[in-house]
């Protein structure tokens, strides 16, 4: 199968359409400068607390509060905690390989007995503002790379369900328990299947360096809350991630800075792969030269063709 992916560049938005065969299967659209997505982690204030719906508002500098439910706080948030706590201006820093964690939330507990107002807490973007919905937190944080999601406060070590061989498990396991630290833990992708073994070994240091990094952040901005601490990709390279492999042929962009961006990422997790990302430069735009526009209006269209030809 032959796969490309068109990567179209406004000044209000950037639009990136899959292609199988030539054939538009995926279209996803992001709001250029946003400034809140999914995955970017904070440094945000409990503005208020919500019995009722035990849950809480926090502020993270949007133009409305964020909501966090009580479930979303994670089973190690007591551990989190700590850490934020000891990253304030004349603490003495903790790090995550030498804490005792703390005893794990309890299901049926109220947020009361956890946040106060006022109180400084980690957070991480797990829906975006909707309408007039600030965004949806979570304080079970978790950095995602191309062959792994590093977990912190854990040590347990998952797979994906789609890795059925068990030497495959074994060998995935294996690289996983001689890399990570004590108090971290990983969710093994699907895309790790196809990985060499320092290729995966290397995915899992980049998300704890990434991790250490968004820790240092804290001490930098406690005295500037509501902050940002780490920012995750943007969509284009988020599906690149996600699906990347053999398969892909070209992936075309017609906006340099973009291109640059794809192409060192790319250089940095798969290195071969880095001459199949193109400047588009047609005086024709970009959707257009690829036929992805007559596909997206005949798919909104009064009547729809399919593939057997009804």
């Amino acid at each position: 199968m032959n796969r490309e992916l068109i990567v179209n560049v406004n000044p209000t938005e950037i639009s990136i359409a899959l292609c199988e065969d030539k054939v538009l299967v995926e279209l996803s659209k992001e709001q250029c400068q946003t400034g809140f997505a999914v995955g970017d982690i904070y440094l945000g204030k409990v503005r208020k607390i919500m019995p009722g719906l035990n849950a809480a508002f926090v502020n993270i500098g949007h133009e409305k509060d964020a909501f966090i439910h009580y479930l979303d706080l994670g089973p190690q948030f007591p551990s989190l905690q700590k850490l934020v706590n000891s990253q304030q201006p004349g603490k003495r820093g903790m790090r995550v390989e030498t804490m005792k964690l703390e005893p794990a939330v309890e299901k049926s507990g109220k947020i009361g007995d956890y946040l106060q107002v006022g109180q400084q807490i980690m957070v991480q973007i797990a829906k975006e503002a909707i309408s007039t919905k600030g965004p949806r937190l979570t304080s079970d944080i978790s950095l995602a790379g191309r062959n792994v999601v590093l977990v912190p406060f854990t040590s347990k070590v998952f797979l994906s369900q789609k890795i059925r061989s068990a030497e495959e498990k074994r060998r995935l396991k294996r690289i996983a328990t001689e890399v990570l630290p004590k108090n971290f833990g990983v969710i093994i992708r699907t895309a790790a299947m196809e990985a060499k073994d320092e290729d995966v070994a290397h995915d899992i240091q980049t998300q704890i360096e990434r991790w250490r990094k968004t820790c240092g952040a804290i001490k930098k901005c406690a005295a500037q809350v509501p902050a940002q601490l780490m920012s995750e990709m943007n969509r284009a390279n988020t599906i690149i991630r996600d699906s990347l492999n053999g398969s892909f042929s070209q992936i075309a962009v017609n906006d340099e800075a973009m291109f640059n961006e794809i192409r060192n990422y790319i250089r940095q997790i798969d290195p071969e792969k880095e001459k199949i990302v193109k400047l588009y430069k047609g005086t024709v735009p970009i959707f257009d030269n690829f036929d992805i526009s007559k596909q997206i209006k005949s798919l909104f269209a009064k009547y729809v063709s399919l593939k057997r030809g009804a």
